[in-house]
């Protein structure tokens, strides 16, 4: 049957609404159960299998209509309005991460509501990492960058690297900061979109293995599940973070996904206050870059495909492929 705007302005309307609000709520900040790591053959169940077939199907689907949503009404000259500020998008990542860390210093944390600052000179460098950035020159930006990384690198030497996996987009954004005004500036926006989409990706697989801390948030923030078994809810919702990570990486609906994502953010502050607002501030200007950006820069990896049947093909094969690489390697090392 064919597709008019009618059909796929109601296709996005449904998506809106049905996705879980709970999706990109970090359990590690708000579960009060300590996690426990389920059986693989209890994480690959039946529904589990049946519907990461189906997320394949619609997913191969959805990279074959891309071209329709330009003609839904105003969608057009939307895309001009943010193609036109897209040289502003350097200087919204490099305040807004200045605003994310003033946020963070207020509160007393670095990078994430669970890294509590407890030393005066774990201060005293967050301060200088603001500063740098907010000081309009390449130099004092690269500075800035080089503090953040090496602030990161002692958080990650205090709660190891599998840890700091969930939080591997400050490496992303640190690298587009630290290249600026370079030869490896087309580098940047790039990296920084495999480095959130990994991120979320990963952060997703925690809630399959261990769902016990999801479920504790939905039973205590007595989170909506749509009419679902909560444990059902809890895959379906960690499904649509795993999907978004995908879809970033391999460059489908970029724009789209930074307004659905940051929408689905403003939703759980409305649940989870203060502390999401802390710990998903950064996140929250890395998609502003990405509704701005689209995928101007960006050669995605669907796009080595000509033919619209190597193109289904490649989606279905690779996020399975991706989905099992995932789920294997984060429960090799939980």
């Amino acid at each position: 049957m064919p597709l008019n705007k009618k059909s796929l302005l109601s296709f996005i309307v449904a998506l809106l609404l049905a996705t879980p609000i709970t999706a990109y709520a970090h359990v590690k900040w708000f579960a009060e159960v300590e996690p426990e790591k389920v059986p693989i053959e209890q994480i690959l169940s039946p529904f589990f299998i049946t519907f990461a077939v189906l997320v394949a199907i619609i997913l191969a689907v959805l990279s074959q209509i891309m071209d329709y949503f330009m003609k839904i009404p105003y969608a057009e000259k939307i895309d001009n309005f943010l193609n036109g500020i897209r040289k502003y998008s350097r200087y919204i990542l490099k305040y807004g991460t200045a605003l994310a860390f003033i946020i963070q210093l207020v509160s007393g944390t670095m990078f994430a509501p669970e890294f509590e600052i407890t030393e005066v000179w774990q201060t005293v460098v967050m301060g200088i990492i603001i500063l740098a950035l907010l000081i309009p020159t390449h130099i004092s930006t690269k500075g800035g960058a080089f503090l953040m990384l090496g602030l990161f690198i002692t958080v990650w030497q205090d709660y190891g690297w599998f840890y700091m996996l969930d939080y591997g987009f400050y490496i992303a954004i640190i690298f587009v900061l630290f290249i600026g005004k370079t030869k490896l500036e087309g580098w940047g926006f790039p990296f920084l979109y495999l480095g959130t989409g990994l991120s979320l990706c990963w952060v997703a697989v925690e809630k399959w293995v261990y769902p016990a801390m999801s479920l504790d948030i939905v039973v205590n923030h007595n989170v909506p599940t749509f009419g679902f078994d909560p444990e059902i809810f809890i895959v379906m919702a960690a499904f649509v973070e795993f999907v978004v990570g995908y879809l970033l990486v391999v460059g489908i609906l970029n724009r789209i996904l930074g307004l659905v994502v940051t929408l689905i953010f403003v939703s759980t502050t409305l649940l989870f206050g203060m502390t999401e607002i802390i710990g998903h501030a950064m996140i929250h200007i890395v998609l502003i870059i990405f509704i701005i950006e689209g995928v101007s820069f960006y050669h995605p990896p669907i796009k080595m495909h000509k033919t619209k049947i190597d193109q289904f093909v490649f989606v279905f094969l690779n996020f399975i492929f991706i989905l099992a690489t995932f789920i294997l390697v984060y429960y090799r090392f939980a």
